[in-house]
């Protein structure tokens, strides 16, 4: 592993009464297949996993994912687990302009520059958080180093490259000319090249499959709600959970981190963790219904639908593997 480079800075952000500002230490370090960057906030936990963070095509994680860690909710949250955030190669602040002829990372490659990581940081084990690509590529690492990852939230997954590829093409047309021709053409032009087309797999009761607890969440108008349902039919129902949120357009984390905080706490009591966390924003919700689904024969499945309006004052915990539909 070559020299690790280190910055380090104060992150800018109102802060609550009480609250000191945030220190983050920005790192670079060296994979078999090129150099990483990623950003540590905290301090480690004895005896809890870090949130590792890998955002979406066209981000870092400043753009994908500040607007959920500086909700006033998450503070909780971020009080009781260090926070690992990695940037993809050439996405970070500040990126220089790749050599002529580097070759882009693959997915998996992408996924295997992760342990160069958790080494270089001595972390053991990780809860994954990710968006688009970048929940793929935490998929994708998860299926290959199942015994370091406690649990995954997954945010418009699709586990079909060939679906995901296509978006990432749509993506493309999208991105404003103050993107740089260097990340037009030495990235998302490698990033679609056919190296990139291999599928997720999964399979239900199979052995490509995630070990770990699960929270899918797709927003209620996003283009990947089809391919999330899909996902959702091909894991394990006593490890996953579905989260499908209403006003929130295609990146929940952005648009509704408040309900998606909310969720995060539950996924995380759920694994043992935070179990006096105060619960408010969803169970403040008009309605929240809860379905659980199982096999059948095989091939017919039934379905058991629990709704709880808000007068109740709470929103039912109920095991993994259902269904939450949420709008306030």
């Amino acid at each position: 592993m070559a020299e690790l480079q280190e910055v380090q800075i104060t992150e800018e952000k109102p802060l609550l009464p009480g609250q000191t500002p945030e220190v983050a230490k920005t790192h670079s370090v060296e994979t078999p297949y090129g150099s990483v960057t990623f950003t540590v906030y905290g301090t480690p936990k004895p005896k809890r996993p870090a949130i590792l963070t890998y955002h979406d095509v066209g981000l870092n994680y400043k753009s994908c994912f500040q607007p959920l860690f500086q909700f006033g909710d998450m503070q909780e949250i971020i009080q009781n687990f260090v926070r690992v955030h990695v940037d993809a190669p050439g996405m970070e602040e500040g990126a220089p302009v790749f050599p002529l002829g580097y070759q882009y990372p693959s997915l998996d490659q992408l996924a295997d520059m992760i342990p160069c990581i958790l080494q270089y940081l001595n972390f053991s084990t990780i809860i994954g958080v990710g968006v688009g690509a970048g929940a793929y590529v935490l998929s994708r690492y998860a299926l290959t180093h199942p015994d370091t990852v406690e649990g995954l939230v997954l945010i418009n997954i699709d586990p079909n490259a060939k679906g995901w590829m296509d978006w990432a093409a749509h993506k493309l047309t999208g991105l404003t000319s103050s993107i740089s021709e260097m990340i037009l053409g030495h990235l998302f032009s490698q990033i679609l090249d056919s190296r990139n087309r291999r599928d997720l797999n999964f399979e239900r009761g199979g052995d490509i499959t995630l070990k770990c607890p699960v929270m899918l969440v797709v927003g209620d108008q996003a283009p990947h709600e089809d391919a999330v349902v899909e996902c959702n039919s091909k894991l394990d129902p006593t490890q996953t959970s579905f989260l499908k949120m209403a006003d929130s357009g295609g990146q929940p984390q952005l648009t509704q981190p408040g309900k998606l905080t909310e969720a995060f706490k539950y996924f995380l009591q759920g694994m043992g963790y935070m179990a006096s966390s105060c619960m408010t924003r969803l169970s403040r919700s008009r309605t929240a219904s809860l379905t659980s689904a199982a096999s059948v024969d095989g091939n017919r499945s039934r379905s058991r639908t629990l709704s709880q309006s808000s007068e109740s004052g709470t929103l039912p915990s109920g095991p993994p593997g259902h269904t939450m539909e949420v709008s306030c």
